[in-house]
């Protein structure tokens, strides 16, 4: 089936029928395991730089003063289990390979759903998806901001009589849980805003709540990170608050436009009601 089917037959007012969805959805599905598998070869052959890179926050820590990789001795993952090496290595190129194929995987989907929503609904979902996609990105780079600074922190509760040593498997598993512990955290604006503007959350019971929200803040930003220490629960908690505060900004802001328009709507019907009656 074309690109352009789908458009096609909205467009002619008609509905596809159950095969004709299940073939789109199967060439949508075709598409996207296409990309995870070419983006799973592209970071199998990178994985060297992709190491490096998710490596390189703990080289910071066990080794502040060196430049790059190449310099620290000590700048080493240990390995436990002869299978280990290559079982990370396929981990990387798995998560990496999905993080290269998410703009095709979420293109695929979009173009799957489009016959089904209104021009109106298109715009929006639209714009959730891309600012979703940004709040996203913007979690990530935050939690690898984070990373060194939180293994840091944890290493000196331990005292200087512990050396800290982690296995390639494990310290990817702490550092995909950062990653997605900031990314999802990111996207709380996402659902505010969507609950406002369906009506499910109000903007006076967010404003009501403002206190529980606080705390209810705090404990998911517990249950969701990794460590559970307080500097990487500041990090977190503290930009999903203010994220709520500007969800309740963009609700009152578009209260008052809403009762705005509104208000010229009625300031213009006598007049031209009175028009029309005019001979």
């Amino acid at each position: 089936m074309s690109e352009a089917a789908p458009a096609t037959e909205e467009a002619a007012g008609g509905r596809m029928t159950l095969v004709e969805h299940l073939a789109e959805l199967r060439r949508r599905l075709i598409i996207s395991m296409v990309a995870l598998a070419c983006g799973f070869v592209v970071c199998w052959v990178f994985y060297p730089q992709i190491l490096d890179f998710l490596v390189a926050p703990y080289c910071d820590v066990v080794s502040p003063d060196a430049e790059g990789l190449d310099a620290p001795g000590n700048c080493r993952l240990l390995v436990l289990d002869p299978l280990e090496p290559f079982a990370v290595r396929v981990s990387v190129a798995g998560y990496g390979g999905a993080a290269l194929a998410m703009p095709i995987l979420l293109w695929q989907a979009w173009r799957f759903v489009t016959p089904a929503l209104f021009p109106r609904e298109r715009r929006h979902t639209a714009a959730f998806v891309i600012v979703a996609t940004l709040l996203f990105a913007a979690g990530v780079a935050l939690a690898f901001w984070t990373i060194p600074r939180a293994l840091g922190f944890l290493a000196e509760l331990g005292g200087d009589d512990l050396v800290s040593f982690f296995s390639p498997r494990r310290y990817l598993s702490f550092v995909v849980k950062m990653a997605l512990a900031f990314g999802l955290g990111f996207e709380f604006p996402i659902f505010l805003v969507f609950g406002q503007i369906t009506g499910i959350l109000p903007t006076r019971t967010l404003q009501r709540i403002r206190p529980w929200a606080a705390v209810g803040i705090v404990v998911v930003g517990a249950v969701i990170t990794p460590t559970g220490d307080p500097f990487t629960l500041l990090i977190l908690s503290g930009p999903m608050y203010a994220f709520y505060e500007l969800s309740i900004l963009f609700g009152v802001l578009r209260q008052r436009r809403k009762e705005r328009a509104e208000t010229e709507e009625l300031a213009t019907a006598p007049a031209q009601r009175s028009s029309g009656e005019a001979p």
